[in-house]
């Protein structure tokens, strides 16, 4: 699944809760904000088995090239299975809650309070995007 959401308008103190399920056979989806492709903000990257990172969440950022990424070793996520991730962020951290109930906490190097591009990408079927 692949899709773009250019006008989302998520502010800083928001929710945005994404339900989905991840197909049989996934290899990596992302979850990205920002402002377009070239100016992400918060990615979000669940790689199951690629370029020799097994189950790993990788997190990072992206200003025409991308940043120090982050790597997660909890990985709640199960080929097959239907997922929950909520995510928040004020102008210092992105938060995602998992699954599972972990946190994953990555620095806004952007450091500002509203994002109106959303991207989704890879092995992923979303059924639900919530903004509360």
């Amino acid at each position: 699944m692949v899709f773009t959401v250019s006008d989302l308008g998520f502010q800083a103190g928001r929710e945005l809760c994404i339900t989905g399920r991840v197909k049989p056979n996934c290899k990596v989806f992302s979850i990205n904000f920002g402002y377009d492709f070239d100016n992400i903000a918060f990615h979000f990257n669940p790689r199951f088995n690629i370029g020799g990172i097994v189950k790993t969440i990788v997190c990072n950022s992206k200003k025409g090239d991308w940043s120090e990424e982050q790597r997660y070793t909890f990985f709640p996520f199960e080929q097959g299975k239907e997922f929950k991730v909520s995510f928040t962020f004020n102008h210092e951290n992105f938060y995602a809650k998992l699954t599972d109930g972990n946190m994953i906490t990555f620095p806004n190097r952007f450091g500002t309070e509203t994002f109106n591009h959303l991207h989704v990408a890879g092995d992923v079927t979303v059924s639900s995007m919530v903004v509360t």
